[in-house]
């Protein structure tokens, strides 16, 4: 009779699973064979009970508590890696109760035990707690993708063996099938990982590990453009010739110098051999540096046509350049904050120009004001009036202080705004609103020049290339779109997030650009094609920042949760977390020679982190220092109750903050 019962388990599960072929060759292999097999009596219990414990609910009830207890009670040595896998027991067993049609007991499940997990997975709980019907985890994209896919969790060899042990000792099996099921357990050799590796142990969607690592195999050019890097050769190897000139005339001129030397020339020529020591030593330090530059940066082309740059501004980087302040551990920058009051909780952005001369804030009645901060406190000039027609909305408006305003008022809109950005010469800004456009306003004329339309629901952020002309924008319709200043249809539309796309960014030699999503993960895509060529997976909540180095090699991103991570973009990995904030990191910004982060947060404060320690510290002294973390942030800069919007590092590392004054 236990015979049977098995045999009609086995081919009820190859029947519900659709494995049709292998059910016909079980029932062939069973009219064939004998009647006198046995089943050894521990697995027939398992099958029986497993079939048994699907039509069950309370099973997943009873399954979940126990491995909760037990988790919770394991050695703490242990505990953190065996913790990691009860959020996704919890989630598949919520899908699975929801998919077998037992609404109910899934919604006792779910209301019993989601706070477990909601400071780690707010976002992902609210998502799923509109899940009341089957048919919802079909048409609700996050939830079908949970199904899918596969969850990664990383754990060491210990951690498996304890987990094994108990999963085969515990009755019901429901967790069993769950795990086996939805779980992909990664063993990661030698001891247990740390607390802060948390954020990359667990991968919960995106499809399957194997595919981001099989996108991130692709070949990307992550150096700096090579507009002046032929001539910086040509200019290192005319160094190297003339010194191996200089050396070669030198040693003939010895012999007869030697002469001189024994008639009473000794100072003369020790000067002038000083003198010569130090041309030398300068320019092969000089042909050193440039070598070394290029090395660690190497030079790629752009496949994107880029404006000329005038001679004008040329001159004016040049000057910037010359008495720019290096940055370092023990050189931290000046900061200028700008601080907005009275914004009646109506300011959703802020920009700054590069040369903080200008300040932008878009505004939730749909306006976008421009301050010059020049002319702040100076009294306005007659011809900044608007003049009597009042049909142009754009232009400084007259108010109620000395009957002018001191900002330029940019009408255009019908939604909030919700990014604005600065062209990098400052006589352009881009803004993008609810109301699914993006608008291209110049900041000489005061008028709108071009109205952007593409996306098909509002528009979350807008970036300008680091060389003007281009722009990006990325939507709640989960796609990025790259555009040109003379086109007014996208070039390129980016699709393959999962949610939002919620910020830009631009690869330093405009190759790329770099999405963050509110599916927790951060994506490169190639501008000439339109494909992702890296996927990078480790945050726990939704990606609000990014920054790329200047040298092209690191980006940083900063999520919800306050966690900022520094990834590699040759591989696709990240080289480390960075703790510290408390809240949303809403900007980031590198210093122009790439040795400081700068983060501005939610939690009201800046942050300084030193990036040479944090990419290229030694993992020995990570290791003997259990706060490694903290030891990377240099400086925490409060502000007075001032969340921080925007960051800007002018050409000369001074660094500019913007926020609003919130009681």
């Amino acid at each position: 009779m236990e015979e049977e019962e098995i045999e009609k388990a086995v081919l009820a599960y190859l029947n519900k699973k659709g494995f049709k072929q292998t059910e016909l060759a079980l029932q062939e292999e069973q009219s064939k064979s004998s009647s006198n097999t046995q089943t050894d009596p521990g697995v027939a219990r398992r099958i029986i009970s497993f079939s048994e414990s699907e039509n069950i609910p309370a099973r997943y009830m009873e399954g979940y508590s126990k491995l909760r207890s037990w988790t919770y009670n394991s050695l703490d040595l242990y505990k953190h890696e065996l913790l990691r896998v009860l959020y996704p027991v919890f989630i598949h067993s919520f899908l699975d109760l929801v998919a077998k049609g037992h609404v109910q007991e899934a919604r006792t499940f779910f209301s019993r035990f989601r706070e477990d997990h909601e400071m780690m997975h707010a976002r992902d709980l609210l998502k799923l707690d509109d899940i009341l019907t089957p048919s919802h985890l079909h048409e609700m994209e996050f939830a079908h993708s949970l199904r899918q896919s596969k969850v990664n969790i990383k754990i060491c060899e210990y951690s498996k063996e304890l987990l094994m042990q108990y999963l085969q000792k515990m009755e019901p099996f429901t967790v069993l099938g769950v795990i086996n099921e939805h779980i992909n357990i990664q063993v990661s050799p030698g001891q247990p990982s740390s607390i802060s590796d948390d954020t990359d142990a667990v991968t919960l969607i995106g499809g399957s590990q194997d595919t981001a690592k099989q996108i991130n195999q692709k070949e990307i050019r992550w150096g700096l453009l090579e507009d002046s890097s032929k001539e910086r050769m040509e200019r290192a190897s005319s160094l190297v010739s003339y010194l191996e000139k200089a050396e070669g005339e030198s040693k003939k001129g010895d012999s007869e110098d030697n002469k001189k030397l024994a008639e009473g020339g000794k100072q003369g020529n020790t000067s002038r051999k000083l003198k010569k020591d130090k041309v030398v030593g300068a320019t092969s330090k000089t042909v050193r540096s440039e070598t070394h530059s290029i090395s660690v940066a190497s030079r790629v082309m752009t496949e994107v046509s880029l404006p000329t740059i005038p001679t004008e501004v040329e001159h004016a980087v040049l000057e910037d350049l010359r008495v720019r302040v290096q940055m370092g551990s023990l050189a931290l920058p000046s900061v200028s904050f700008y601080t907005f009051i009275n914004t009646h909780n109506g300011l959703n952005c802020s920009s700054i120009s590069q040369d903080g001369s200008l300040v932008a804030g878009g505004f939730s009645d749909s306006s976008l004001k421009v301050w010059n901060m020049s002319k702040i406190g100076q009294q306005v000039d007659a011809s900044y009036v608007q003049p009597e027609n009042d049909s142009n909305p754009n232009g400084n408006l007259l108010g109620s202080e000395n009957g002018k305003r001191s900002y330029t008022l940019f009408q255009g809109h019908a939604g909030p705004v919700y990014s604005a950005t600065f062209s990098p010469l400052g006589d352009f800004i881009l803004s993008s609103s609810s109301d699914s456009t993006v608008r291209l306003w110049s900041t000489k004329l005061n008028a709108n020049l071009v109205c952007y339309k593409g996306h098909n629901y509002p528009v979350w952020d807008v970036q300008f290339s680091p060389s003007g002309h281009y722009f990006a924008s990325s939507s709640h319709d989960r796609t990025a779109r790259i555009w040109s200043m003379d086109r007014i249809s996208p070039l390129r539309i980016m699709a393959g997030h999962l949610s939002d796309v919620d910020c830009v960014q631009w690869h330093t030699n405009c190759n790329y650009i770099a999405t963050g999503s509110s599916d927790k993960t951060v994506r490169l895509w190639d501008v000439q094609s339109g494909e992702c060529v890296r996927i990078f997976i480790g945050h726990r909540s939704m990606v609000l920042s990014l920054a790329m180095s200047p040298d092209g090699r690191y980006m940083a991103s900063g999520d919800e949760d306050g966690t900022i991570m520094m990834w590699d973009l040759s591989s696709g990995r990240c080289v480390t977390p960075l703790m510290g904030h408390t809240s949303c990191v809403w900007t980031l910004a590198f210093s122009c020679e790439g040795t400081l982060l700068a983060s501005g947060s939610a939690d009201c404060t800046v942050k300084l982190w030193d990036v040479t320690t944090s990419v290229r510290g030694p993992k020995t002294d990570e290791s003997k220092t259990g706060g490694a973390n903290r030891l990377r942030s240099l400086k925490t800069l409060p502000t007075k109750s001032t969340p921080v919007y925007s960051l800007q590092f002018s050409r000369r590392n001074l660094l500019f903050a913007a926020g609003v004054l919130s009681k």
